[in-house]
């Protein structure tokens, strides 16, 4: 993901660069002219990084509000148990047994993985 972004947004400079040329060589470039590859270097990055953050932040919100009794999650330090307890802003999980821990629903990674099934 990575090397296609630095391909695009090297793509998108030597475009800007084009357009600053084109706009130099006609003459007086016009005001839109000047601003026109910022805007194209915006959208570039728009597309390429804010609208995947703004998704990914979209389903770990659905996540969080849709968690239950049972669920078995991990937290972000790395803690994995089950929930027992729900708050608005906070989650009991039992991490052992007769051991059970209050967290933000904040500190939530997500779900653990279900384990494949044998046949």
């Amino acid at each position: 993901m990575a090397v296609k972004a630095l391909m695009i947004a090297t793509i998108g400079w030597k475009i800007a660069a084009n357009l600053a040329v084109l706009a130099q060589a006609t003459g007086q470039p016009s005001g839109i002219g000047m601003f026109l590859p910022l805007i194209l270097i915006m959208g570039i990055f728009y597309f390429l990084m804010i609208m995947p953050a703004q998704r990914r932040q979209k389903k770990v919100n659905e996540m969080l509000k849709t968690l239950k009794n049972g669920d078995k999650v991990i937290t972000n330090s790395g803690i994995y148990g089950t929930i027992v307890g729900l708050e608005d802003d906070a989650v009991q999980l039992r991490i052992a047994e007769q051991v059970k821990i209050k967290i933000s629903r904040n500190a939530i990674a997500g779900l653990q993985a279900e384990p494949p099934k044998e046949s």
